[in-house]
């Protein structure tokens, strides 16, 4: 085998509502990659009450291998036509592999659906990586947030997404990695 064909053998996570059995997996990953500042379970669970049923205000979507781990996660909460990413995160195995904006951009399709007319963020200035995701979607800096982030007092950069930008959706280019918390 080439090793090429080796490359196109591997499948690529699959993207599904998050449940509330994957919150367990979902939170093992939270602590390897926000150690700091990870979300408790009782975020988790609050974020998944309002995620189902017509008055549904928010999206939660897990990317899962074939054998069943947990690679990524993402959420979006929509109100009053107006969308906030709440968190993303990739397992770093995943890191370049396109997994971050696969999963930004299941959550830009349902903040259409949800009649979101702009989508904000908040990202740690001390992450580039996930900056320059943002900004190939069309994300745009409108300000800092300052000491958002706890412990360690580092400021938030927020950014916004007019969903009536033609720039969306971005060509195609592997993620390096995405996180952010909201």
């Amino acid at each position: 085998m080439t090793e090429a064909t080796d490359a196109t053998d591997v499948k690529e996570p699959a993207l599904r509502e998050m449940r509330w059995w994957d919150i367990e997996a979902v939170l093992a990953l939270e602590y390897d990659l926000f150690p700091e500042d990870a979300w408790s379970p009782g975020m988790f669970w609050s974020e998944l009450a309002h995620a189902r049923g017509p008055a549904a205000t928010r999206r939660y979507v897990v990317a899962e291998t074939t054998d069943g781990r947990i690679a990524g996660y993402a959420g979006l909460a929509a109100a009053g036509g107006l969308g906030d990413v709440q968190t993303i995160g990739a397992a770093r195995d995943q890191w370049g592999t396109g997994l971050g904006s696969r999963l930004l951009t299941d959550l830009l399709q349902h903040a259409t659906a949800f009649e979101c007319e702009e989508v904000l963020l908040e990202v740690r200035v001390d992450n580039p990586r996930a900056q320059k995701l943002y900004e190939r979607f069309g994300f745009e800096p409108v300000g800092f947030r300052r000491g958002y982030y706890q412990p360690g007092n580092v400021d938030a950069l927020v950014m916004r997404l007019s969903m009536r930008d033609e720039r969306r959706p971005p060509k195609r280019t592997p993620s390096q990695g995405t996180e952010t918390h909201g």
